[in-house]
C-alpha cells in the first residue's frame, strides 16, 4: 500500500482506488492534478483530497447533499466530457459521480462554494472542478451551524 507523508495528517496509507485525477488540475493549482480522498471518523461526512504531489496542499469538501440537501447538480458537456461521463445528460450522483463541494473559513464563518463543485467520475476517478450552470448559486455560501458538516 502506498505512504504519503503530509502536513496535515502526518504519514498516511491510501488505496490506489482512493486516487483522484484532475486532468486539468484544479483552479490556481493547475500542475497539481492527483489526489488522495481521505476521510476520517472523528470529522466524518467531511472529505479531504490531500494533493500527492504537494504535501502541504489539501482541500477540505463534503458531499453535496450534506452541505445543501436541494443541491442539484448541472455542469457543461465539456467538463463532463472531460472526466468520461455522457455530456448529453447529468451524472447520477451517488451512482455515476461524487459530488464535492470546497468548504473554507471565512472571518465570518464558513463557507460552502456552491458554485463550482467538484465532480468524480466514480468509474474511472477523474474529477473536475465545474461552474455550475444552474442561476443562484454562490461561491461564499453561508453555513449556518444547523447546515455545517457534522464534525465530532
Amino acid at each position: 500500500m502506498p505512504v504519503l507523508e503530509t502536513r496535515y495528517f502526518g504519514t498516511i496509507e491510501y488505496e490506489e482506488s482512493a486516487v483522484l485525477e484532475f486532468p486539468r488540475g484544479l483552479p490556481g493549482f493547475d500542475e497539481r492534478r492527483r489526489f488522495v480522498a481521505t476521510r476520517l471518523a472523528a470529522s466524518d461526512p467531511l472529505v479531504y483530497l490531500q494533493s500527492l504531489e504537494e504535501p502541504g496542499l489539501c482541500f477540505i469538501t463534503a458531499p453535496a447533499a450534506a452541505v445543501a440537501p436541494g443541491y442539484r447538480l448541472e455542469a457543461d458537456a465539456e467538463d463532463l466530457e472531460l472526466v468520461g461521463l455522457p455530456p448529453e445528460r447529468q451524472p447520477e450522483i451517488g451512482k455515476e459521480a461524487l459530488c464535492l463541494i470546497v468548504l473554507s473559513m471565512r472571518e465570518t464563518g464558513p463557507t460552502a462554494n456552491l458554485l463550482a463543485p467538484v465532480i468524480v467520475n466514480l468509474g474511472n476517478r477523474k474529477a473536475v472542478q465545474a461552474i455550475a450552470q444552474r442561476p443562484g448559486y454562490s461561491h461564499q455560501h453561508a453555513l449556518e451551524p444547523e447546515e455545517a458538516p457534522v464534525c465530532s
